[in-house]
């Protein structure tokens, strides 16, 4: 039996403004954000844990999870503060509950599933990948149109998706072996250059030239990703070249590697929407944070391509928020049965 009646979708469809709280806890970020219509950030609150997990060079998922525990409560508090608006000015309650690691999901769902129980608010849960997609959706102009090619690169996932419309979606390819993300983690341990590896192979690079010789992943016939080979042979280069952590040669292999993994992604989505004929290009997920990145894609595209501003391409509640909401407007909401689903996938 659903949890709350279907007046209670009417009577939210015909609000105006319709306040949705998102949640967020699928890896290392607590989030908690109120967006308006599905389009206008009123609050956006992220507790990161970067440094709490930096000295280990990862996410160690058991302390993610306790830490989770300490500031759900806090940052929900501060969301709403912030927002300027009160629980009755709520309609619904948002929350990822997949992919992602299965402890920090449970604290968001269970926080989630308490606000909406002791609210009277219906309750949608949120697949992370498509919420990344719909930080596209609180950019000011005109929202991405359909067909839209979407490009999803973060930590642990890079797929090329086919957004036909809201909640319409269908994988063309997925990375076979290592995420864009987890490939740029562990090149930035090989350099010895830092944590997260995004960022930090990112401002190694600035110093560097993309000069070095490294391998490419094509794959033909098909819209999947591979950087495995990649990241060995960056560590072969470091070995037979004798790269040591601070040496100047690390920054020439920092913007070698980034190019790589930059070139792929590009080459590759430009052709799939060049095949498809789609409207535009969608781009989302931490990894969309690169410069390099955003400039190749939109220097190659023949059709207008749609990246978030930085603050909302890692996790975040406000993606949240804006997915929840077209899922609302179409009717779907979940009871509080709602579970974790940590290996949810996309289509």
């Amino acid at each position: 039996m659903p949890a709350f009646p279907a007046g209670v979708i009417r009577a939210c469809a015909i609000m105006s403004p319709v306040n949705i709280l998102g949640i967020e806890t699928s890896c290392d970020e607590t989030a908690a954000s109120v967006v308006a219509d599905g389009r206008r950030v009123l609050s956006n609150v992220v507790a990161s844990q970067v440094d709490i997990h930096a000295r280990y060079g990862g996410v160690v998922p058991e302390v993610a999870s306790r830490q989770h525990l300490v500031t759900i409560v806090p940052v929900i508090e501060q969301a709403m503060v912030s927002s300027g608006v009160g629980w009755r000015d709520i309609s619904a309650v948002t929350v990822t509950n997949g992919p992602g690691l299965a402890g920090s999901l449970l604290v968001g769902v269970n926080a989630a599933k308490a606000i909406a129980a002791a609210r009277g608010l219906p309750l949608v849960g949120v697949n992370h990948l498509e919420g990344h997609i719909y930080a596209n959706w609180l950019v000011e102009g005109e929202p991405p149109g359909f067909p839209a090619l979407c490009l999803i690169v973060s930590g642990g996932h890079s797929d090329l998706v086919l957004m036909n419309g809201h909640g319409q979606f269908q994988r063309l390819g997925r990375t076979r072996d290592d995420a864009a993300g987890e490939a740029f983690d562990k090149a930035a341990r090989i350099l010895g250059v830092g944590y997260p590896g995004g960022p930090a192979i990112e401002k190694a690079a600035h110093r560097g030239s993309a000069s070095l010789a490294l391998p490419r992943a094509w794959l033909k016939g098909t819209d999947d990703f591979s950087f495995s080979g990649l990241k060995t042979g960056l560590l072969h280069l470091v070995r037979e070249r004798g790269i040591k952590p601070g040496d100047p040669a690390v920054a020439d292999a920092a913007a070698s590697f980034q190019e790589a993994v930059a070139e792929v992604l590009v080459v590759k989505t430009v052709e799939a929407a060049e095949r498809l004929g789609v409207r535009n290009i969608v781009v989302s997920g931490g990894v969309a944070a690169n410069q390099v990145l955003r400039r190749y894609l939109v220097g190659r595209s023949q059709v207008p391509v749609f990246i978030p501003p930085l603050s909302l391409c890692t996790d975040n509640a406000a993606m949240v928020a804006s997915c929840g909401y077209y899922h609302l407007q179409s009717g779907r909401i979940d009871d509080l049965n709602l579970d974790v689903v940590p290996s949810l996938a996309i289509a």
